[in-house]
């Protein structure tokens, strides 16, 4: 694997005869942002579940020895009516990973939980606050990557924004590794190092400046018909018709 913490090789899903992910192949270094572009339906949040193994997959996913993955999915099946607190459910998970309590306390500080917040219902939470419960969630147990299947899809913007800050500061602060999926082109632009773009038939890895050009974004979201990487990871690119 070399210096990647990740390494996927051939990678294939399908759902029936409907096929995902097709020949996907990326090495991902420690400590790296990639964001995961793409428009919908077009594989993002079925590649997160297959780098954790949670659906079956053709090719190769290996995850270096020392990676601990943590995963904030797009959407938690759980109802926040029950009398349930962010305290309740750090603490059940440290118990379960046999995790001191003073870490819940920590990822806690880490996610700007408050005392107050930890001991809220989760009813009463705002879409900020029960994100960052989340985040907080997923870190305890020290992951060494985080994979966030859009942290702020139901956010209003300057909650958004603060998520994406946040995110960027742990990152920064723990030397993890992020995969993101996100729509926002202006997030993939100011935190990620590199971008996997996602389409029918179609995928690409690169720099956001040399990914996100107009003429990509539009074979990629309008006219999808290949399979092309970046030039700095081989492979043919698509003829501009």
């Amino acid at each position: 694997m070399g210096n990647s913490i990740l390494s996927v090789a051939g990678l294939e899903v399908a759902f029936g005869s409907r096929v995902i992910l097709h020949s996907l192949s990326l090495e991902i270094p420690p400590a790296a942002c990639v964001a995961i572009i793409g428009p919908n339906g077009s594989g993002k949040t079925v590649l997160l579940k297959a780098l954790l193994g949670l659906l079956p997959y053709k090719g190769e996913i290996r995850w270096d020895v020392s990676a601990r993955p943590g995963y904030v999915p797009q959407q938690v099946v759980a109802d926040r009516h029950l009398p349930l607190t962010p305290r309740d459910l750090l603490e059940a998970k440290a118990r379960t990973l046999k995790r001191p309590a003073a870490e819940v306390e920590e990822v806690a500080g880490d996610t700007d939980l408050t005392a107050d917040l930890l001991d809220t219902n989760l009813g009463h939470l705002s879409g900020g606050q029960f994100q960052k419960a989340l985040i907080a969630f997923a870190l305890l147990g020290a992951p060494s990557v985080l994979l966030f299947d859009e942290p702020t899809a139901s956010l209003d913007e300057l909650s958004e924004e603060r998520v994406y800050d946040l995110l960027h500061s742990l990152q920064q602060q723990r030397g993890m590794t992020l995969l993101l999926v996100s729509h926002d082109l202006s997030v993939v632009y100011r935190y990620a190092d590199t971008v996997l773009c996602l389409s029918k038939g179609q995928a690409c890895v690169g720099p956001p400046k040399d990914v996100l050009t107009p003429a990509m974004l539009e074979q990629l979201y309008a006219a999808p018909s290949r399979y092309y990487r970046h030039h700095e990871h081989a492979e043919d690119v698509p003829e501009r018709r």
